[in-house]
């Protein structure tokens, strides 16, 4: 390692609880911004040592007092090292992030997968969806790496799930988790520009987490958020250029009763001005009632 901190570490540092330590410290002190996974340094510095000795992620107690080889404390000093100095977030370090129960691949070309909808979609869209076993045709909007479209297949067991994403570079991650799944007879990945590449398909539920950074907070971004695209992130001035788009046509892509569920970040009260007579609902969700919203295909008509 070319820092001297980290060399000076590798001489020193003995079992996971010192790693553990020095990690926590690395983070704090490099003022490291927990966004994609993790809350604390804590949580990120304990996530990332088990992650990388192959440890079960969820045990770290038993492990503190473990001593390390030289090549293995290699390893867990070198992703401290890139998460202070490269600022890289962790699921990209180790190419892995979780949502819920659920594990997905993940790399630069995606963004990496957090929303608020996969609780929703655990619940199977309770109490919204009366007969969870009726719905056939669903589509995930903005796909990204295909969590979500993942998670709706096994929510709803009789669907099939269209994955839409502008990004070719997307949707090869997305392929990958979809095969990883084995859910290649029921999500289609389809190249397509919100709606444009889905002419005449109908759903029974559209669900989107589309970009719906505004061009203010893009700017003020910490910089574990410029290794993501950015084209996943931004929308516009205002952040809703995308979520603008989908109120605009998802109506005509949906069956009678169907439903749109839509994540828009922090966006609420800009929403409500541009769309005063659309008749939200807005879903609670862990972090409250402020970020995803529910339509019926009647409300949009």
């Amino acid at each position: 390692m070319g820092n001297n901190y980290f060399s000076e570490a590798s001489d020193n540092l003995r079992t996971v609880r010192d790693c553990l330590r020095f990690a926590v410290s690395r983070f704090n002190e490099g003022k490291l911004f927990f966004g994609h996974g993790s809350a604390t340094a804590y949580d990120e510095a304990a996530y990332l040592i088990l992650h990388t000795l192959h440890l079960p992620l969820d045990r770290l107690d038993p492990f503190l007092d473990a001593a390390l080889t030289h090549t293995e404390r290699y390893e867990v000093l070198n992703i401290i090292e890139k998460r202070v100095e490269q600022r890289t977030p962790a699921a990209y370090l180790t190419h892995e992030a979780w949502l819920g129960d659920f594990s997905f691949y993940v790399d630069e070309r995606a963004i990496v997968p957090r929303s608020f909808i996969a609780e929703l979609l655990r619940e199977q869209l309770a109490p919204w969806v009366d007969d969870p076993d009726s719905i056939a045709h669903i589509l995930d909007m903005c796909t990204g790496s295909g969590c979500l479209a993942i998670l709706a297949a096994y929510a709803f067991p009789g669907a099939d799930v269209d994955a839409a994403d502008i990004s070719t570079d997307a949707l090869e991650v997305a392929r990958r988790n979809v095969t990883d799944y084995g859910l290649e007879d029921r999500v289609d990945l389809i190249e397509s520009n919100l709606f444009a590449a889905l002419k005449h398909r109908k759903y029974d539920i559209i669900i989107s987490n589309p970009p719906y950074v505004d061009a203010s907070s893009m700017a003020a971004l910490p910089p574990e958020y410029h290794h993501e695209p950015q084209s996943a992130l931004g929308s516009g001035k205002d952040g809703l250029d995308a979520t603008r788009e989908i109120l605009r046509q998802a109506a005509e892509h949906l069956h009678p009763g169907g439903l749109l569920v839509v994540e828009i970040g922090h966006n609420r009260e800009a929403l409500e001005a541009a769309f005063p007579k659309l008749p939200f609902t807005w879903l609670e969700v862990a972090a409250g009632d402020e970020f995803v919203f529910l339509l019926r295909r009647e409300d949009l008509i």
